[in-house]
């Protein structure tokens, strides 16, 4: 990168920080304002920071789509956008009619507050952004030549440091900044690539056959255990969130259904960009550079910059969106849930809440060291804890009672964890009987809930 590069770079850190701290709040806050922003988010807003928030895993999509092509969109596109429709007619205008905060406050409705607990740690499990901090070290990495475990710190500081004081407006308002960069950046790359080389005939000639295909190489078992992983976003803390937040239960439906159109848009150019990376540098030693790596190949000085930007944006808007919402988690339903807390001393635990969540994020970061393993570990162990006990208070009638909930809920997660590790002790380093981890999860939970769910009047 040239002192060009690096100004664009440091100037869009500047912005960042500047953008996060407007409208700070100060003294006391209610929980509302702090954590869903005073339910006033407008449509463009909604899209904005729902778009933003929901496309952080930049180098895992790089790095899949680097070696596999066109499969990426047949893992990481089409079952995300099923999930999604589904989210927009099922439970996006209920989830706003219902005037609450949190996926356990509406736990706390259906089940109480014992069930509303568990439930809690769940998502906070689900809202840990392990993944997003390994990504923003491994870009400050290559950006600035610096460790990871540097660029991990120092990424992850510019992240959240104006969390602190403007709660979900600085969430909102940053996203709205970091939607047009994402945006920008991946257009122009993709213009460079088409202008340069040309089409579907150069990447037809340079790149494997199965890239081209719907599999990339890939099992169907392999590509199917991602549509039933994709179902965690029917209990997205982040969906949710932006759901509670909206101005009218309108804006929450519409808003995710102009959203998916968006990332329709935006897998078409990280899946193209992916794919010309593999025709362009077909030997390149870690696939999970392949962005940075092909900007660097094809794009003037001042162009690698605004990249640089666009890949940063792109994963800095959903580790801020999901640490505070980890941070949330613990101020206003954890800590409520274990002990006496004063209205004003929601917003305190909720900063607590961002703090731990970093340290916890960082330790996986560097255990695991993998974009797509850490989703794939936090997927399949949390959302068969949640997604049948949260989904069925939305849509149908059966409640489980309060007990069996709290049995669903800590049975399939254990269950799923104990399956996800017998890998590490099978002889073979495969699940026991070969299944998923979230299999097993999600079968145990439909099974409590058909023996114990009882007709809501």
């Amino acid at each position: 990168m040239s002192t060009l590069d690096f100004g664009i770079v440091i100037a869009y850190l500047a912005a960042l920080t500047l953008v996060g701290f407007m409208k700070r709040h100060s003294g006391e806050v209610r929980a509302g304002d702090f954590i869903v922003g005073g339910r006033v988010t407008s449509l463009p807003a909604f899209v904005a920071t729902l778009v933003a928030t929901w496309y952080g895993g930049i180098l895992g999509v790089g790095e899949f789509s680097y070696q596999y092509g066109l499969s990426n969109w047949f893992v990481f596109g089409l079952p995300y956008y099923i999930a999604a429709f589904l989210f927009a007619f099922l439970l996006a205008k209920k989830a706003r009619e219902s005037e609450l905060i949190s996926i356990p406050d509406r736990l706390t409705q259906a089940y109480g507050e014992k069930a509303a607990l568990v439930g809690s740690f769940m998502v906070f499990i689900v809202a840990v952004p392990a993944s997003y901090v390994l990504m923003i070290g491994v870009l400050f990495q290559i950006l600035f030549g610096w460790s990871l475990v540097v660029g991990v710190l120092v990424g992850s500081l510019f992240s959240v440091i104006y969390l602190y004081s403007g709660g979900f407006r600085s969430v909102v308002r940053t996203d709205i900044l970091h939607f047009s960069l994402m945006f920008a950046g991946f257009i122009t790359l993709f213009a460079v690539l088409y202008f340069s080389y040309g089409g579907w005939d150069f990447i037809a000639s340079h790149v494997p056959a199965q890239s081209l295909t719907w599999h990339g190489g890939n099992s169907f078992w392999y590509i199917a255990i991602w549509y039933i992983i994709a179902l965690q976003t029917l209990i997205d803390p982040g969906f949710f969130q932006r759901c509670y937040a909206a101005k009218t239960p309108a804006v929450a439906k519409w808003g995710i259904i102009v959203s998916v159109a968006c990332w329709v848009l935006f897998d078409f150019l990280t899946t193209s960009c992916g794919i010309y990376a593999r025709a362009i540098l077909p030997n390149l030693a870690d696939p999970s550079t392949s962005y940075p790596a092909l900007a660097a190949k094809v794009l003037p000085v001042g162009l690698i910059g605004l990249f640089a930007v666009a890949l940063l944006a792109t994963v800095i808007s959903t580790l801020e969106s999901y640490a505070f919402l980890a941070g949330a988690t613990v101020g206003n339903d954890i800590m409520p849930r274990l002990t006496t807390v004063k209205p004003g001393q929601v917003t305190f635990y909720t900063r607590i809440g961002i703090t731990l969540s970093l340290f916890i994020s960082i330790a996986l970061a560097l255990f695991f060291q993998s974009v797509v393993n850490i989703w794939h570990a936090l997927g399949s162990i949390a959302t068969p804890t949640l997604l049948v006990p949260v989904l069925t208070t939305f849509v149908g009638r059966r409640r489980m009672p309060e007990r069996w909930a709290i049995v669903s809920m800590t049975g399939s997660g254990v269950v799923s964890l104990v399956w996800y590790l017998s890998k590490y002790f099978s002889a073979d380093g495969d699940y026991w009987l070969g299944l998923e981890p979230i299999l097993p999860g999600i079968l145990l939970s439909v099974i409590l809930y058909a023996v114990s769910g009882r007709r809501n009047v």
